[in-house]
């Protein structure tokens, strides 16, 4: 059973493509781009299965997180 499980689990993670912003199921993700009316860029792209941000997240100690003064 818990081969099974690892064997899912690596199939899983080597099915999306790795690209700058995390992992998807494609290597280019579809973003929109555009400056509004008063000169602001905005940038909007797809979800990706994981986000680096998301990771950064979840591996900072919870002290951090609780209290962006520390940083």
């Amino acid at each position: 059973m818990m081969k099974q499980l690892l064997l899912f689990l690596a199939v899983l993670v080597f099915t999306g493509c790795v690209n700058e912003r995390g992992i998807s199921l494609r290597y280019y993700n579809d973003c929109e781009e555009y400056y509004d009316m008063q000169g602001y860029y905005h940038k909007k792209c797809d979800e990706n299965i994981v986000d680096y941000s998301d990771v950064k997240q979840a591996l900072t100690p919870p002290a951090k997180v609780a209290d962006p003064k520390v940083w």
